[in-house]
């Protein structure tokens, strides 16, 4: 038939190399590829799924698995991707496809356009999902982002810790200062400032579900008298504070509003102060969010490019003190969270259904390939409003975070699993 020819020309100008064998609904096989490493297949079981592919495979490829009108027979969804992913082909739209791109590039600014009101309503449809849904699979101290894996072989729980430590490091924190948390999540990085730093921490957030959580932790540590988590925009913050740290919230300000944001930030921060962001980035220059995580999972968010970002600092009047590019951390966050949630499937089925674990499923091995296969980074950039005022030298922060961990030797509580 004509649509599963098409099917197989578009598949084999896709996977050059591997093997990936196809079904399609009419009953026709192929393998596109060149034989390489172990074979992969794929079943339709639907004509709109085929056709959905050739139209808008960026959309439709995870909408497909998410509905389950396509099967992955042989291998993993994981494997799939991380073989499509990984052509060289996947770099760059095919010339079919560039009037797409250009369209969804040109209308970014719009997706991304997030008011108060609109960003209240974007974070509630991720973080506002069944606060058990994350047990499943994050670390005990349920952080939402990437870990820093000191050694190949190190746990995600240790992997958490050696952040919030690296983090606590660059901002070279003394006790009493006061810290602003922009995207306090779960209260995790606030709690370890305020217990391991002696720091006084404002967090806030839009979530009303991470809220929630927060204060309780806060309570049950009993330094709520050195916390204060509040349900805020970053843009009706007021004061001044000795350091800020934002920890995977840049990604969703949208890149309408970074002149915003970063001059809210020097406006909030002391001149003596410190201003650590921590966000994924993107290294292939300014592009769009992907269609399928646009939809389901992060609406309104938006991976930035160092170039989108650096101007806007600069405008801002703050100073970039250091930048590090964290490469593979968050391949190996997202294996993990993976590997976890699988593990614990059935429980989210029965928080949610079949359809939703397998559009998680989708989202977490998407997001892991594209920092495996694609070059997808994290960077933390250190910000001052003026020199002098972190070290000449990097070598602080090693000697900062071997004294923080001889603070936690005292304060750290028997480990749990997430989900207990």
């Amino acid at each position: 038939m004509l649509l599963d020819r098409l099917l197989q020309k578009v598949l084999a100008l896709t996977v050059r190399t591997g093997t990936l064998r196809v079904t399609t609904v009419a009953g026709g096989r192929f393998t596109v590829g060149d034989g390489s490493g172990p074979p992969l297949a794929l079943r339709f079981t639907s004509r709109a799924a085929e056709l959905g592919i050739l139209i808008d495979p960026e959309l439709r490829f995870g909408e497909a698995y998410m509905n389950g009108t396509l099967i992955v027979q042989e291998g993993s969804i994981a494997d799939v991707l991380a073989l499509v992913m990984s052509q060289t082909s996947a770099l760059r739209p095919p010339p079919w496809a560039r009037p797409q791109w250009l369209v969804r590039y040109l209308g970014r600014r719009l997706r991304q356009l997030n008011p108060r009101s609109r960003a209240r309503r974007n974070v509630a449809h991720h973080y506002d999902l069944d606060g058990r849904l994350y047990a499943l699979f994050l670390d005990a101290d349920r952080q939402y982002s990437c870990g820093y894996f000191e050694t190949p072989d190190q746990s995600l729980d240790d992997a958490q810790l050696a952040k919030k430590r690296h983090i606590g490091a660059k901002l070279l924190l003394n006790p009493g200062q006061r810290v602003l948390d922009i995207g306090s999540g779960w209260g995790g990085l606030a709690l370890y400032l305020a217990e391991i730093c002696g720091a006084r921490v404002e967090g806030v957030t839009l979530s009303q579900e991470q809220l929630a959580v927060s204060r309780g932790r806060a309570q049950e540590k009993t330094i709520a008298d050195k916390v204060d988590f509040r349900l805020a925009d970053y843009r009706d913050v007021s004061g001044r504070f000795d350091r800020i740290v934002s920890v995977g919230m840049f990604e969703h300000v949208g890149v309408g509003f970074y002149d915003i944001f970063f001059r809210k930030c020097a406006e909030l921060l002391t001149d003596d102060g410190i201003m650590l962001l921590h966000s994924i980035g993107r290294p292939e220059g300014p592009g769009y969010t992907n269609p399928f995580i646009a939809k389901y999972i992060f609406p309104g968010g938006y991976i930035p490019a160092l170039s989108e970002v650096l101007p806007a600092i600069e405008r801002s009047g703050l100073l970039v003190s250091d930048v590090e590019i964290l490469r593979l951390h968050y391949a190996e966050t997202l294996k993990a969270w993976r590997e976890r949630f699988l593990a614990r499937r059935e429980e989210a089925e029965r928080l949610y259904d079949a359809r939703f674990c397998r559009m998680w499923e989708f989202y977490l091995a998407a997001a892991e390939m594209a920092f495996r296969r694609q070059g997808m980074m994290v960077f933390q950039a250190q910000l001052t409003r003026r020199q002098g005022i972190v070290p000449m030298t990097r070598d602080y922060i090693m000697r900062e975070e071997a004294r923080l961990r001889g603070v936690e030797g005292g304060h750290r509580p028997p480990l749990r699993l997430a989900g207990e």
